[in-house]
């Protein structure tokens, strides 16, 4: 980092909140970088550099370090009080021409590099970094990956900072400690499941849902390196954690220094939170569009960036799930942003989600999202339908598609975890015929309505005989086990509720229009 600012100059844009002068040369050169010193590794300094003391703990260490700043024309060295103030250390400082600034008590150290990179940058701390364009932009997340570095200075390991769901937001530069768990979890953006297994094996999460303090966790037999893991919490909310890939037993005052960093990170999270909550009611109010089919569809595509290949609408209904749909509908909107491909679109109408997929294969596409929803383990289950593929102009097609098939859901006649229109073209069939036989009162027609009295009033069953013989017929062994009756018993029954309601079976029409009504006669109950 090419040094274009000196110390007072970088102490005055930092601010008097975090740091004071408390001995400053008459001239001082330009910074070069902020870096921080082990007292006893005189290789850690160079020229230029602004060099924090956090390991440093009593005077004598102070003194070494000062005294070695000076030797390799350190710009300046920063301590906390009281050692800031020591007589020897800035006698020392003196001999050797060094800068000596204080650090307010309660600094947390990662939050000085943090500001102090900024500062050398010549930037504010909300400018944002370009490492992965693609977890970047409105969403917030440069401050976070700024953030990751400064703490992986401070606790001296390669850092990821993670939210409650284990979804990686961001990591460090600095990963050359590492192993295939760190590997698969930064390629991945999310730690994977074999790898969050062993961590509750060990109970690592159940310390983090319960605790507040830093959780070391040693080495494991499968070559996974020690982690020390902070948990992330505001207002009694764990809001997210931040995991360290160490060598061993981390010092006490790299622990601290890691575990203060904690509360900034936790501003950081509901930062990044408040704007991904703004960015995502923003699409979904275009999704909202695009599924209405108004005159706003195109120029809510364009907005979105939606390509011009066929899509699906897919339909997340989980208030038949029971208590507390709100609460489930906002987990699985979580999920599905977190999972499920480069940006989902994502929106809610009526208590009902929609999600708008390329019918494709491949990552994002409507096949991977099909799998990771039959996988999904959450319980009871919602009910999930899925329209057929559209262009974008027809999408709110798909979504009527959709809806109707999620009604077919709801009838209870579907037991797969995932409805999908043509696969379901007999059932809606029926569906619709029911619907429409019931519109048009047929129910009320021929000897059906004389059946269905008879069974209400003397508990029989002649219509349910009357269904399975016209769905079977010439074949009283298959409808009579369809009923679990005796086929002596079902031939019985056929005989007695041709006496009670006379009618012409040997008629190919009649059979026909009985089997209509029956049909609608049982759809319309089952729904």
């Amino acid at each position: 980092m090419a040094g274009l600012i000196d110390v007072r100059a970088l102490i005055e844009r930092v601010g008097p909140t975090l740091l004071r002068t408390v001995r400053l040369p008459d001239t001082t050169g330009c910074v070069g970088d902020v870096v921080i010193a082990e007292p006893d590794v005189p290789a850690s300094v160079a020229e230029g550099d602004l060099v924090l003391g956090l390991a440093v703990t009593d005077s004598a260490q102070a003194v070494s370090l000062a005294r070695e700043c000076g030797r390799q024309a350190a710009a300046a060295v920063l301590l906390k009080p009281p050692l800031s103030t020591d007589d020897e250390v800035l006698a020392t400082a003196e001999d050797h021409r060094l800068a000596v600034v204080e650090v307010s008590r309660g600094t947390a150290w990662a939050q000085l590099v943090w500001l102090i990179r900024a500062a050398l940058a010549g930037s504010g701390v909300e400018d944002v970094e370009d490492r992965d364009p693609t977890r970047m932009g409105s969403a917030g997340l440069g401050d976070l990956f700024r953030l990751a570095d400064a703490v992986a200075e401070v606790v001296d390991a390669p850092v990821t900072i993670e939210d409650a769901h284990s979804q990686v937001l961001a990591y460090s530069a600095r990963q050359d400690l590492t192993d295939p768990a760190r590997v698969s979890t930064i390629m991945g953006r999310k730690q994977p499941d074999d790898v969050l297994a062993k961590f509750r094996a060990h109970g690592t999460f159940r310390k983090l849902t319960k605790g507040g303090s830093a959780i070391f966790v040693p080495a494991q037999q499968d070559g996974t390196l020690p982690r020390l893991i902070m948990p992330i919490r505001m207002g009694g909310e764990l809001l997210g954690s931040m995991w360290a890939v160490v060598t061993g037993e981390v010092s006490e005052e790299r622990a601290t220094a890691f575990a203060d960093t904690a509360p900034l990170v936790a501003l950081q999270l509901l930062r990044w939170r408040a704007l991904a909550d703004a960015e995502r009611q923003r699409s979904a109010g275009l999704v909202r569009l695009l599924l209405e089919g108004g005159e706003g569809w195109r120029a809510a595509a364009n907005e979105l960036a939606l390509p011009s290949t066929t899509h699906r609408v897919i339909a997340i209904d989980v208030r038949s799930a029971g208590n507390s749909a709100e609460g489930r509908r906002l987990a699985m909107w979580e999920w599905i942003t977190r999972g499920i491909g480069p940006r989902p679109l994502v929106a809610e109408i009526g208590g009902v989600l929609y999600i708008v997929v390329p019918d494709r294969t491949g990552t994002g596409g409507w096949p991977a999202l099909r799998e990771a929803l039959e996988g999904h383990g959450v319980q009871p289950h919602p009910l999930i339908a899925a329209g057929t593929a559209a262009g974008v102009a027809e999408l709110a097609q798909s979504r009527t598609q959709a809806d109707e098939v999620l009604g077919l859901l709801h009838t209870g006649r579907v037991h797969d975890r995932i409805a999908v229109y043509e696969e379901l073209w007999h059932l809606l069939v029926l569906n619709r015929i029911a619907g429409a036989s019931a519109d048009a009162g047929v129910g009320a027609l021929g000897p059906v309505p004389a059946l269905r009295e008879h069974d209400r009033a003397q508990g029989t069953e002649y219509l349910a005989t009357l269904h399975a013989w016209l769905r079977h017929p010439g074949d009283p062994r298959t409808a009579s086990a369809e009923l679990r009756v005796h086929p002596n018993t079902f031939r019985y029954r056929m005989k007695r509720l041709t006496r009670i309601a006379p009618v012409d079976l040997d008629d190919p029409d009649v059979r026909s229009a009985l089997l209509v009504q029956l049909l609608a006669e049982r759809w319309a109950h089952h729904g």
